[in-house]
């Protein structure tokens, strides 16, 4: 067995580099005609119906705005009801036929199963599924005094996901419907003191890429990975840790999401250019370890939600 593992780690990393040279370009000639047609044929969404967690602010209710302009039916689901009627008033104005609001927090699996049934009972279908809803505690590890302030975050981002998730399937699956999944660059590009953030985006992807794999074709699933978003969330003491880098409006994001959605892509990182620190990350992890650790370690510390 031993020197069966030695003949592969000899072989293995040289003879798939040679089998990526010849396959790779006519791979990513196919992959690029496939992607102009989906473009071309994108999925219309008048009359649709998009449930979508966190809708009463930033990506979230951006995300409600964009396909109030394309003629969807909207859910829009969080746990400030004031907020949820603003944003149902204008998604209204700008072009949502109809609009339910439904104030429920995601990480109580019953009122995830609460609002999915008020979803269906009230339009009759659930077409896109929008997990959205999610938090952040920026906060060195070594000073965290209470664990279960993180594990209501993990409850939120991670959790909130599953239990929507778990009771749209059935009904996105009789319309070939599609799960949108809001993770974050954190996911793979990790930032100090943002530790159970990261852990609980990192999650997301993992079990949305293995529950693709489960659906087949019957539901899709778009795995989007924004970096920094100017939003309620990043506002205050956070946007500043992160000052060197350009913040993209939640408008900007929210547009590219729907038209990746609607062309049925996989994986979403906006702004695209983003997609260079993991290409860093998988070359040269020390360089950009050393990095963010000169740049972030150091900074205050802040709290906030969005929800």
């Amino acid at each position: 067995m031993d020197l069966q593992h030695k003949f592969l780690n000899i072989i293995l990393l040289p003879l798939t580099f040679i089998l990526l040279l010849l396959f790779m370009p006519p791979f990513l000639l196919l992959k690029f005609l496939f992607s102009l047609k989906r473009y071309v044929f994108m999925e219309n969404v008048v009359g649709k119906v998009a449930l979508i967690t966190g809708a009463s602010s930033g990506i979230g209710e951006h995300v409600a705005y964009e396909y109030a302009k394309r003629g969807a039916r909207l859910v829009l689901v969080a746990r400030r009801d004031d907020r949820l009627q603003a944003v149902a008033n204008k998604a209204r104005k700008i072009g949502s036929p109809e609009v339910i609001v439904v104030a429920a927090d995601v990480s109580k699996v019953e009122d995830c199963k609460r609002f999915v049934e008020e979803a269906v009972n009230h339009f009759g279908q659930l077409d896109h599924l929008v997990n959205n809803a999610g938090v952040t505690k920026p906060r060195s590890f070594e000073k965290v005094t209470q664990f279960s302030d993180f594990a209501s975050l993990m409850d939120i981002n991670f959790w909130g996901s599953v239990y929507s998730a778990h009771y749209a399937v059935p009904h996105l699956r009789k319309n070939k419907g599609k799960i949108v999944v809001i993770s974050s660059t954190g996911a793979w590009l990790a930032n100090p003191r943002l530790s159970f953030y990261n852990a609980s985006k990192a999650a997301l992807i993992s079990f949305f890429e293995t529950l693709r794999i489960e659906f087949g074709p019957d539901i899709g699933v778009t795995i989007v990975t924004p970096g920094l978003i100017d939003s309620e969330m990043t506002q205050g003491k956070f946007l500043p840790q992160a000052a060197w880098v350009p913040a993209e409006t939640a408008e900007g994001c929210a547009k590219a999401i729907l038209d990746s959605t609607c062309s049925g892509d996989m994986y979403l990182t906006e702004p695209s250019w983003m997609k260079v620190f993991y290409w860093i990350k998988v070359l040269c992890p020390e360089v950009l370890e050393w990095c963010s650790h000169s740049m972030f370690a150091n900074r205050p510390q802040s709290t906030k939600k969005n929800s």
